[in-house]
């Protein structure tokens, strides 16, 4: 299995502990090295979504988290098709905010798309990322609920490490940030904020 944009080694540590037999592909010298530190049973190669440093048909299955967000697919796409051996998997899996719960409703709203975007919530995940595969058919999706202990102030730090938020000019950035803590006022101490994971997978003819 090919683990692309592994990161620092999160996902690629659980799949291992699982016993799959990955190979963990990052672009980021840094977070390279880390995941190297951390996962030193695991191969661990420099390199990209856009240029995997594998020859063709060389594994079962390719998986991404988050980082299939940033792959350019119109390279991506037939350079993971290559590695891929006949009927092997292409898979995707990210945390999406439920939005069927009213006061996360709301703070989508009050985010804005810089901040909770389309492929963000459960409501439209589905429309918004089955296009990243369809060079490979359509996809199968799925969702699995979870939740995370949180505080208001926890929740507005992760906000404001999203993309959207910081290219924002700083006056912008400030003011959604202000925002968000008004509708998280109400939220005293520690509460769950409710996830899904969602998963997408596609099977190479």
């Amino acid at each position: 299995m090919l683990g692309l944009g592994a990161g620092t080694g999160k996902l690629t540590g659980t799949l291992a502990a699982l016993g799959a037999d990955i190979i963990a592909v990052e672009p980021d010298p840094a977070m390279l090295a880390e995941l190297r530190r951390a996962r030193p049973d695991v191969l661990a190669l420099a390199g990209g979504a856009e240029a995997i440093p594998l020859p063709d048909a060389s594994v079962d299955a390719v998986l991404a988290g988050n980082a299939l967000y940033w792959f350019d697919m119109a390279v991506a796409g037939p350079e993971m098709a290559r590695v891929l051996a006949p009927g092997g998997v292409l898979a995707g899996l990210w945390n999406v905010l439920d939005d069927r719960v009213g006061w996360v409703a709301g703070l989508e709203r009050v985010s804005g798309p810089a901040v909770i975007g389309p492929r963000d919530t459960f409501s439209s995940w589905r429309a918004a990322t089955a296009g990243l595969v369809a060079r490979f058919g359509a996809p199968e999706q799925a969702e699995f609920p979870h939740g995370q202990r949180r505080t208001a102030g926890s929740l507005v730090a992760t906000l404001a490490t999203r993309a959207g938020v910081l290219v924002m000019p700083a006056r912008e950035r400030e003011a959604t940030l202000d925002r968000i803590r008004a509708h998280l006022a109400d939220r005293r101490g520690e509460f769950v904020l409710p996830l899904l994971t969602g998963v997408l997978r596609v099977r190479r003819p």
